[in-house]
């Protein structure tokens, strides 16, 4: 009789693959959700006559309510469930979107906006945890880094359909431009319906016969709760969420907030004000425009390079050299913010095509070190401390472009990518080709 294949080693199935289809509904909408802003920004600063003040905080809204979002659902989702907040979340991005269509003033775009930055924070731990549970070990790096191309799919096509609105539309496109995330967020909403609770977390709760019938479900009559219990809970000990916090976990959950925030700043800020940024290294004001939708897309190039390459790079490795070169690109920006358009627009793509190490691992990374237990909860902390970190930098980029000019702007930035290489260096573990509860166990040597 063949001896049956571990759950963790099994070949990926259709399940797998449209369970990654679904979950990657999250961070396509942040993306589109997130960048969307800066397609519009210019308009809506004429239209709603906003001040510096209100620029950068209607920029940085959604990245606030996703640092409330993040550390509210990964702690929901780790109490109720994954399954819970898997549809919720999106109503409520729906709802949200359409909202922004009647704004008449800038504080009501600051509140929808920052609505919707809960709604898509909450999203991160729910379809990550929900994502890395199910997938075998061999795909899991390459499946789960798919979702973060997903998110600069989500932001190029912000970028296009805005690009598109805002020269055919009329005065008020931008209205059309904020709410045309509802169509993306319909599509998912009907896709994720029926998708099954994670039987991980069910072993983890005790509940055995629910997730025995979830496994046979989609592994086949042959498994059952007896072949994924013993790794779902492999000390028999409840963890706390208190433990994100000692020796430890804590060094781990140090390192993933360092590394995520020093990953996001730079991008996030230059999705929001990507023309102006542009305009300021004297590119002209058409080519700005066009400039940014061609960086979005080397983006989304990068990730897709980053995904292919980290099962031969390792996680570790990848991430080292992702900040290296990244933000080497930006010191040279900051060195040369007077050289000829070519260049600058090069030095962009540099930029963008090397980041994509560091944004690929911002899904995967979290998810491997730490137990079911505390999963969602370390994912939505890691989540939360690095929007908040972006927003606060999102903020300032009008503010460091009026008062200390571009060159600055650039090497503080890649001033970021250097902390993030050191926490590569100092304080990553080396997880490769473990399963996901060796992944996530303390006792393997780091």
């Amino acid at each position: 009789m063949r001896q049956k294949t571990p759950i963790e080693d099994i070949p990926l199935n259709s399940f797998h693959k449209k369970l990654t289809f679904y979950s990657s509904g999250g961070p396509f909408l942040d993306g589109y959700v997130l960048s969307v802003i800066g397609v519009v920004m210019m308009q809506i600063t004429h239209d709603l006559e906003l001040t510096l003040f209100w620029q950068g905080l209607i920029a940085a809204s959604a990245l606030i309510g996703i640092f409330i979002g993040g550390f509210l659902g990964g702690v929901i989702t780790d109490k109720l469930g994954r399954k819970v907040l898997y549809l919720l979340d999106l109503i409520a991005i729906i709802g949200f979107s359409v909202a922004q269509f009647w704004v008449e003033s800038a504080w009501m775009l600051f509140v929808w906006r920052l609505l919707l930055g809960i709604a898509v924070g909450a999203d991160y731990p729910i379809a990550t945890a929900f994502l890395t549970e199910f997938l075998p070990r061999k795909y899991r790096g390459t499946m789960i880094s798919v979702m973060i191309v997903i998110w600069f799919m989500g932001a190029a096509a912000a970028y296009i359909v805005g690009e598109i609105a805002m020269r055919y539309g009329g005065a008020d496109a931008w209205r059309w431009v904020l709410a045309s995330a509802v169509v993306p967020g319909i599509v998912f909403l009907l896709a994720r319906y029926g998708t099954p609770e994670s039987p991980r977390w069910l072993l983890s709760k005790g509940r055995i016969q629910e997730a025995d019938a979830v496994i046979k479900k989609v592994y086949g009559p042959e498994y059952g709760a007896e072949d994924l219990q013993e790794q779902a809970c492999p000390s028999g000990k409840k963890i706390k969420i208190s433990s994100l916090f000692h020796s430890g976990y804590g060094k781990r959950m140090l390192f993933v907030c360092v590394f995520w925030t020093c990953a996001i700043i730079p991008v996030f800020a230059i999705y929001a004000f990507a023309p102006q940024v542009l305009l300021a290294l004297k590119i002209s004001e058409e080519m700005s425009t066009i400039g940014a939708a061609l960086i979005t897309v080397l983006f989304t190039v990068g990730c897709i390079l980053a995904t292919l390459l980290i099962n031969v790079m390792g996680r570790k490795k990848m991430l080292f050299h992702s900040f290296l070169w990244s933000g080497l690109m930006l010191f040279l920006l900051g060195m040369y913010p007077e050289a000829s358009p070519n260049v600058i627009l090069l030095l962009f793509s540099g930029y963008a095509i090397f980041v994509g190490g560091t944004q690929v691992m911002q899904y995967l990374y979290p998810n491997e070190l730490f137990p079911t237990e505390i999963r969602a909860t370390a994912v939505g902390l890691g989540t939360s401390v690095s929007r908040i970190g972006a927003a606060i930098g999102t903020y300032l980029v009008p503010l460091s472009l009026a008062n200390w000019g571009i060159e600055a702007t650039m090497f503080m930035a890649a001033g970021l990518s250097l902390v993030g290489m050191w926490s590569a260096w100092a304080l990553a573990p080396d997880v490769d080709s473990l399963s996901l509860s060796d992944a996530a166990s303390l006792s393997f040597s780091q």
